[in-house]
């Protein structure tokens, strides 16, 4: 894909990339998009991104769970081009350094979840979890352990459809794995994801820029952590913008237990405020990050409580760095920075600890479960050290 705006499409935008764009879209099923009005036909400028290529655009976004802004870059492109593939349409492979992504991978994946074999999050990405969760089922159903998807692996899948139903075992797993591991946080490690970096500044108004603030928080965040005996790694320095597969990576690398993704919004409209939080999920049988979402909603509901920021409440998102993490991960959007008042709270040391506070105690609350009787918005840094020091967690 090619474009004359920093490799972005838009409304306004034209060539042959928009054309491409287009033909792609009237191409999906209606699973992937509804309203195609105005699309095709011949009277539509094909090369010219119109009023009806940005609302196709939206809907497509919205129904993947990619951010609905109506703009073709390279992630919102790559579930486009991704979305052609249905399961059988191709063979599937590993292959290092040039992984097959696409809906027939994802959905791939969620077939052998729901099997029992082990293929991780739900990515769209044919990597070596996914090879290994086709050669073990290969050889249960007594075919070659060669771990690609051809003729015989489909039949073996298409034999089981009808008798096989249920959820994931990932999701299950993934919340066995946090209860099991007890109730403490101290010991454990959590990856910061300061939004932007570098030349890449985030939203820049009010005075103030995202990624400034946000690397500010975390710091907070980190001081905090550290006091308790947690281990904090970050996925970027003040100078650098890795992007969302590389901050993914890393935090794979690191073998962390969380990753919390900080970010600040901002939008045309001035009256838009408030906060909220953003965990993995595609949809609630088998691509769902069910620990994700609890801490999302502990976090919503202590930065609420402790700040009254408006709810906007938390979200299922199939996002890259919260789908191809290994990790509960959790993406937060503390205010906006286009409302006066959410960035003038947020230009406020002493609110940015307040916010600091809440995401310290919603990530030990997450680790309490169904034994957490403590109200919303009353723990602090000094109960949990009392916590610590009696044996009580």
């Amino acid at each position: 894909m090619s474009s004359s705006n920093n490799g972005l499409l838009r409304r306004g935008s034209r060539g042959p990339a928009v054309a491409d764009v287009r033909t792609r879209l009237v191409a999906l099923s209606p699973d992937h998009l509804g309203d195609r009005s105005g699309l095709g036909g011949p009277e539509v400028d094909a090369e010219l991104f119109d009023e009806a290529l940005e609302r196709a655009v939206r809907d497509f976004q919205q129904r993947q769970g990619l951010i609905v802004d109506g703009i073709v870059g390279p992630e919102t492109f790559s579930a486009i081009d991704g979305a052609r593939w249905s399961l059988g349409d191709r063979i599937l492979t590993h292959t290092p350094g040039h992984l097959q992504h696409g809906e027939d991978v994802a959905a791939l994946q969620e077939r052998l979840n729901t099997l029992g074999f082990a293929a991780g999050r739900v990515d769209g990405r044919f990597g070596p979890n996914t090879e290994r969760a086709v050669r073990s089922f290969q050889r249960a159903y007594g075919l070659p352990g060669d771990g690609s998807v051809g003729p015989d692996t489909l039949r073996a899948f298409a034999d089981l459809r009808r008798s096989v139903s249920g959820g994931s075992s990932t999701v299950l797993r993934e919340q066995e794995r946090v209860r099991r591991s007890g109730h403490s946080l101290s010991g454990r490690t959590v990856v910061l994801d300061p939004g932007h970096g570098g030349d890449e500044a985030g939203a820049t108004v009010n005075g103030l820029r995202e990624a400034d603030v946000v690397l500010d928080l975390a710091r907070r965040i980190e001081g905090r952590l550290t006091a308790i005996g947690v281990s904090v790694v970050y996925t970027r320095t003040e100078h650098t913008c890795p992007s969302e597969e590389e901050r993914a990576a890393l935090a794979n690398r690191a073998e962390a237990d969380i990753l919390l993704s900080l970010h600040c919004d901002s939008h045309d409209h001035v009256d838009a405020s408030g906060v909220a939080t953003f965990f993995f999920g595609r949809d609630r049988r088998t691509s769902w990050s069910a620990v994700g979402e609890s801490l999302a909603d502990i976090l919503q509901r202590e930065i609420v409580a402790r700040t009254g920021l408006a709810n906007c409440r938390s979200h299922g998102r199939s996002w890259r760095l919260l789908q191809q993490t290994t990790m509960p991960a959790v993406r937060l959007e503390a205010g906006y920075l286009s409302h006066p008042d959410d960035a003038a709270r947020l230009a406020d040391p002493g609110f940015r600890d307040t916010l600091a506070e809440a995401v310290l105690v919603s990530l030990q609350r997450m680790y309490l479960g169904e034994d957490d009787t403590n109200a919303t918005g009353v723990l602090h840094l000094g109960d949990l050290r009392a916590y610590l020091a009696s044996g009580g967690l």
